[in-house]
This record gives C-alpha cells, sequence and structure tokens, in this order.
C-alpha cells in the first residue's frame, strides 16, 4: 500500500513537473504574427453624361444586373426641343443644298432669257433710231444734240442688252460650284449636330456596362441628376481580391507571385492567395518606430492578392487573417 501511494505521488509530481516545463516550453517560443485584411472588389457607377430629373430606376439594391440591362431612364425636355430644332435645321441645309445643285429653274432660265431678248430688240431700236437721227443731222435738219441723245440712248441699250445676256448665262450655268460645295458642307454639319443631340438623347435611357450586383441606388425618381453623378452603383462579385497593409519587415512573405493561405471567418475556411501588386502607402500614418534611441522607423505596403481558385460567396468587405511565423 505503502509503495503503491509513493508510485502514485511520483507519477503526479512528474506529470505536474512535465506541464510546467511544457508551459514553460510554449511560453518561450515565437508567437505567431497576425496580420488582418479585407476583401476588395471591383466597382463601378453608373451615370449619364447628361444631366436632367430622374424618370425611372429600374433596379434595386441586392439586384443582379447584366451588361446591356436598363438601369434608369432620364426626362429631358431641353434635349427634346434641341432636337427638334437640330432635325429642323438638317432639313433647311438639305434644301439649300439640293436647290444649289440643281441650279436655277426652267421658268427663271426662260424669265432670264425673255428679259435679254427684250433688251436685244431695244438695242437694235436705238441703234436704227441712231441711224435716222444720224442722217437726218447729216442733212442739216435736227440739232447735234438730238444725234447725241439718240447715240447716247443706243449705247445705254446695247449696255441693257450685254447685262440680260449675261443674266441669261448665269441662269442656264446653274450655281458655282464653290457655292455648291459650301451648301453641301452646311447640310453636313447640320446632319452631324443631329447626331449628336440624338446621342444625348439616347444618353437618357441608361444601361449597364457590366454583369454584377448592384450596391447602392443613390438617387430616386423624380431628384435631379447632375451630369456625371453616380445613380448606382454596381460590384463585380466575380472580380475581389484581399489587401493587407505590411510593415517592410515582413514583406519577405509577400514578394510577388507567392502564395499564402489567410482564414476568412465569414466563410469558416482557409483561401489561398497569390500576391499580384505591391505598393507602398502614403506617409500619413505609415511609419512606425522599431527604437526608439535609434530613431530607426518602418513603412508600410499594401499588398493586393488574388485568390488562386475561385471562391464562391467572397464578398466585399469580408475580413481576413493571415498568420506568419517569426
Amino acid at each position: 500500500m505503502k509503495n503503491a501511494k509513493t508510485i502514485l505521488t511520483t507519477a503526479v509530481a512528474l506529470g505536474v513537473a512535465t506541464w510546467i516545463g511544457y508551459s514553460f516550453y510554449q511560453a518561450y517560443l515565437p508567437k505567431p504574427i497576425r496580420l488582418q485584411g479585407q476583401i476588395e472588389s471591383q466597382q463601378y457607377s453608373i451615370s449619364s453624361k447628361v444631366p436632367g430629373r430622374i424618370d425611372q430606376v429600374l433596379v434595386r439594391s441586392g439586384d443582379q444586373i447584366n451588361k446591356g440591362d436598363l438601369v434608369f431612364t432620364l426626362h429631358s425636355p431641353e434635349i427634346e426641343a434641341k432636337l427638334q430644332q437640330a432635325k429642323a435645321g438638317e432639313k433647311a441645309a438639305g434644301a439649300l443644298a439640293l436647290e444649289a445643285e440643281k441650279g436655277a429653274r426652267t421658268q427663271q432660265i426662260q424669265a432670264a432669257k425673255d428679259q435679254w431678248q427684250k433688251a436685244k430688240a431695244a438695242s437694235a431700236l436705238m441703234e436704227k433710231t441712231y441711224l435716222r437721227v444720224n442722217n437726218l443731222y447729216n442733212e442739216g435738219v435736227v440739232a447735234e444734240q438730238k444725234r447725241d441723245e439718240a447715240k447716247t440712248q443706243w449705247d445705254a441699250a446695247k449696255y441693257t442688252e450685254s447685262a440680260a445676256f449675261q443674266m441669261y448665262q448665269m441662269a442656264q450655268e446653274g450655281v458655282r460650284s464653290e457655292t455648291k460645295l459650301a451648301a453641301a458642307e452646311k447640310a453636313r454639319m447640320a446632319a452631324g449636330a443631329v447626331a449628336e443631340v440624338e446621342a444625348y438623347a439616347e444618353d437618357t435611357r441608361i444601361e449597364s456596362w457590366f454583369d454584377g450586383e448592384v450596391s447602392q441606388v443613390l438617387l430616386k425618381s423624380g431628384e435631379l441628376a447632375p451630369q456625371g453623378f453616380p445613380v448606382v452603383t454596381v460590384i463585380d462579385t466575380n472580380d475581389s481580391w484581399a489587401v493587407l497593409n505590411v510593415r517592410e519587415d515582413l514583406l519577405r512573405h509577400f514578394e510577388k507571385g507567392q502564395t499564402f493561405s489567410a482564414f476568412v471567418p465569414a466563410l469558416d475556411k482557409q483561401v489561398v492567395f497569390k500576391v499580384a501588386h505591391i505598393d507602398v502607402m502614403g506617409d500619413f500614418a505609415t511609419w512606425r518606430s522599431t527604437d526608439a534611441a535609434q530613431g530607426f522607423d518602418l513603412r508600410t505596403f499594401e499588398v493586393e492578392a488574388r485568390p488562386v481558385e475561385s471562391v464562391g460567396n467572397l464578398r466585399l468587405g469580408m475580413s481576413l487573417v493571415v498568420e506568419l511565423s517569426e
């Protein structure tokens, strides 16, 4: 009985001594360094390049949308009025260009010809009148003044005939090539103005350029949307990555292309990430003193890492923990 007690006491003492020794061993082992980061996702802002009043918002937070889906519409009477003005200007410019291309109408050409014939007949009459008056002057029947008046009237008739003939030729030739070109270019300019306003009008129906999940709806129906203001934000849940702030003395664990394992509490599992990008952070609040006496400081770097394999339900804002051994 005494021997059994002695053995038991020795065993207990030995167990206590072992536990104390193991505890000391664990206490003096270097503790792992824990780094906490978070998940970031690609975010997109859907906005309009024209201002207007929100007509309808066709999505809600949490909705899954695809590229090409209608997201919201704008009501802009100003754009509608400008479009009407531009179309009217296009029609007017087109009509002028067509008129320049076709030239004078048949009636205009005939009227110019008739004016020339009329002036030609008047010139012939003035010529005969002058010849008669000149003969009478030579015979001494009329004064020199009368002959000069007849001569002047004949010269004026000839000038009138020449002017009428030039007008007739212009009507036949039509508009000059430079005028035709100018009219055609004005028509093109008017068409460009219509296309520009139509592009603005199309931008009152905003479609998504991305696949993803609606994160926020910032404006509601009836509210004014400034130019370029994000009305809806979309998150691409298939494009997520981890972001860690790492002190530079720990960067050796995060070389570009290197993989590491991180625990994601929200998913309750380990996820393997691959370092994709390393960038130094700004000077503000990124320096940490290692020895106050020597004044030796360390900077902080931002490490981006992407999952090696696709991870379902990995969402923006989730935290992750990485344990490093010294």
